[in-house]
């Protein structure tokens, strides 16, 4: 019996982490810089709903300083499912082949 052939990441393609945002300014940072970390090959997708407390902004500058960090503004608050299918959207058009969904409260780890 031969052992399983073993998936590297290199063989997922290209891979993005969308994680919706609404008022997310004291996490958004640091659950980017997790998953940055974690995975570093990863590209992360902030999805917000337009957050009065700011949280768009900070996930700009993130995207400014870390090229493998997006943004996508939303106009309203639409709900956590709109928002999933905003990004999953974003990332088909843009080419990646894997999308994975990650709240920004940190209740999932990277």
């Amino acid at each position: 019996m031969t052992a399983p052939e073993e998936t590297t990441f290199a063989d997922l393609g290209r891979v993005l982490v969308i994680i919706p945002t609404y008022n997310e300014a004291e996490n958004i940072e640091r659950i980017v810089s997790r998953v940055r970390t974690a995975v570093p090959e990863v590209h992360v997708l902030v999805a917000d709903d337009n957050s009065p407390d700011g949280t768009g902004d900070l996930a700009d500058k993130l995207a400014t300083d870390d090229d493998h960090v997006r943004v996508l503004h939303r106009k309203g608050k639409e709900g956590l499912g709109a928002a999933y299918l905003a990004g999953f959207r974003w990332g088909i058009d843009h080419g990646y082949t894997v999308l994975v969904e990650m709240d920004a409260d940190g209740s999932h780890q990277p």
